[in-house]
């Protein structure tokens, strides 16, 4: 069975240039992970950040399950990211350099079935870069539009 769930988060690639992509386990209850899989979430104001040792994702937005009963989970809980130790380091002490973030990028599920979220060291862009951005965008939908026409 393939199953096409991918959400993505399309401000952290217009906020943010991103250096470093690391592939993170989700801590989620039951209706969680049935809620992703029918593609309920939101990760428009999502952010990591350490909470004593561990990597937590806040403000994800994970929509009820509709045919749960009576047990819902909080929709904007914190949820433990599950990484090595070893890159727990990396990115930690990435991300206490200045103008750096920890970003969450897209949530998916592997092949195993299991939800995955894809973290992402990013640094802050200047305004100006943020027009650089708009003016490609533009050009290449126009490119693709002239494109169409021929």
């Amino acid at each position: 069975m393939k199953n096409e769930v991918h959400i993505k988060n399309k401000r952290a690639y217009f906020d943010y240039h991103i250096s470093d992509v690391y592939i993170a386990g989700i801590a989620l209850l039951g209706t969680e992970i049935k809620a992703i899989r029918q593609g309920k979430a939101n990760m428009t104001d999502a952010f990591c950040m350490f909470l004593g040792d561990n990597l937590y994702v806040r403000n994800l937005h994970i929509s009820e399950y509709s045919h749960s009963s009576f047990f819902h989970h909080d929709i904007k809980r914190d949820r433990a990211l599950l990484l090595k130790k070893k890159e727990l380091k990396k990115i930690r002490s990435k991300g206490e350099e200045k103008g750096f973030a920890i970003v969450p990028l897209r949530i998916f599920i592997n092949e195993r079935g299991f939800a995955k979220l894809e973290v992402g060291i990013g640094q802050g862009k200047k305004e100006f870069d943020k027009r650089d951005s708009i003016k490609e965008r533009e050009s290449k939908r126009e490119l693709d539009r002239v494109m169409k026409k021929s």
